[in-house]
């Protein structure tokens, strides 16, 4: 392939990714961006291996790489369950850090082309940067595959002095850049790579370490920002403009979704990195002679009543929540919904903007079921419709339905914006137990006089109400 041929089709690929981010911003054109972005990465792909920069005898070797990895990429997609997905995004994560570290010092040990003057400290600085970056993506996304994974705890540790750490390991960081950029051979380069490649590891575990078990889905969505600047900078270290354009369309969408997601938390992105949801040292103390546990008893209900609640209710909300992915319920959930539509009952899904363990999990699942688009709305668009509600059903759903966040000044989650269920004429929360949810605080909502507990396994308890619900 010419040269001028694989530019076009790099040109051809940048926009269809940019149609990819397009269609991904809305449910009902999600399959066709997704569309587009695999037909973008497979020209992007054939004219990168049939382009002018790849050699006849190297080519063998990246078409057995290709081959591995597609492999490898078809396993995980047959085995891996819709519950996993947030760690497998973590990992893949994980796996672009790796990439820009090792092209990195591949680029930095290779002496085919010797540069020098400008060009050189030019290209050095592309290394230095993105082998940085690509450390912590690295090390950050293979601690938050742990957290996600249930691997490592969801409470942040909290390290004495821990700003101080940060602060300290940057300032190194600056000076073995400098030490770096004025080496004049390969072994006094070297050293100082080595030793900022350590200290960006240490800084991507310690970061994510630090936060809590309730801003995950902020540290998804950062570190696929992460990912997209160490892509960008990886194709930097190769001279390769489409990995250029590619990874700074992944950097700045993942940095927005980020900023997004922290809105909907009512969160700031610093605070979110200095230790999140679930740290004692960041949670405000009860007032004076207060109580930091919710007073009152639950009232159980049983799958039968649920049934008769559902049947005699003309406007129902169902808010999804990670518990309704472990059990795998979405199933049954779409066809309770079915039979409650074919009766006439208006049947709506409210989904929280972090809802689960990633931007968008509980809308792949509700996808995956075959749930329509039309019913399925953002928590904006839903909260003030509760008052008008019968019955709001939560599916396995904690933090992001827990009036503390309006009620309770003192809460860790207080100003987060939640699905405000309790304003409903009746509400059913569906829970293994009493355990508090990923952030760690109790929820007040389960003692309500007008909300009822139905406890078990979702997927039994479910299946246990459209049996009920098929009696009538």
């Amino acid at each position: 392939m010419s040269a001028s041929l694989a530019t076009v089709s790099y040109l051809g690929a940048t926009i269809l990714f940019i149609l990819c981010l397009g269609g991904l911003s809305n449910q009902e054109t999600s399959r066709r961006g997704n569309l587009y972005g695999m037909i973008g990465m497979a020209i992007a792909v054939l004219a990168t291996v049939f382009g002018p920069s790849v050699t006849a005898a190297g080519l063998p070797w990246i078409i057995g790489a290709m081959v591995v990895g597609a492999g490898i990429g078809l396993y995980l997609a047959r085995v891996v369950q819709m519950t996993q997905m947030p760690e497998l995004v973590a990992f893949m994560h994980s796996m672009v850090g790796l990439a820009a570290c090792l092209v990195g010092f591949a680029s930095y040990i290779d002496t085919s082309m010797p540069l020098t003057g400008a060009e050189k400290i030019i290209h050095e600085v592309e290394i230095y940067v993105g082998i940085l970056i690509g450390a912590v993506t690295f090390s950050g996304s293979v601690i938050a595959f742990g957290k996600l994974s249930g691997k490592i705890g969801g409470k942040p540790l909290l390290l004495p002095g821990r700003h101080y750490l940060n602060l300290i390991g940057l300032l190194i960081v600056i000076y073995f850049g400098r030490e770096f950029l004025h080496a004049e051979t390969f072994a006094q380069g070297i050293t100082p790579l080595i030793v900022m490649t350590v200290i960006s590891l240490l800084f991507g575990i310690h970061m994510v370490m630090a936060i809590g078990g309730a801003d995950m889905p902020v540290v998804v969505s950062m570190l696929n920002s992460y990912s997209g600047w160490a892509a960008a900078a990886t194709g930097f270290m190769l001279s390769n403009d489409l990995l250029i354009v590619t990874g700074a369309l992944v950097g700045s969408s993942g940095a927005i979704l980020s900023y997004i997601m922290c809105a909907a938390m009512n969160r700031n992105f610093i605070s979110v990195i200095a230790g999140g949801f679930g740290s004692d040292g960041g949670a405000p103390k009860p007032a004076a002679g207060g109580s930091a546990e919710p007073a009152g008893e639950v009232s159980p209900i049983l799958a039968a009543e649920t049934a008769e609640l559902l049947r005699e209710a003309k406007n129902v909300i169902i808010v999804p929540g990670y518990g309704m992915a472990v059990a795998q319920a979405q199933h049954i959930v779409y066809e309770i919904t079915s039979h409650l539509r074919e009766k006439g009952v208006n049947v709506r899904f409210g989904i929280h903007p972090v809802a689960g363990r990633m931007p968008g999990h509980m809308n792949v699942l509700l996808a995956e079921a075959k749930v329509p688009y039309d019913v399925v709305f953002e928590m904006d668009e839903l909260n003030e419709d509760f008052p008008d509600t019968d019955v709001a059903m939560v599916i396995g759903a904690n933090d992001i339905v827990n009036p503390a966040a309006q009620e309770d000044p003192t809460s860790p989650i207080a100003g987060m914006p939640v699905l405000e269920v309790w304003k409903a004429k009746t509400s059913i929360v569906m829970k293994r137990s009493m355990a508090s949810g990923y952030a760690g605080v109790d929820n007040p909502l389960f003692y309500k006089d007008n909300n009822r507990m139905l406890f078990g396994d979702a997927k039994k308890m479910l299946d246990e109400v459209l049996v009920a619900l098929m009696k009538d």
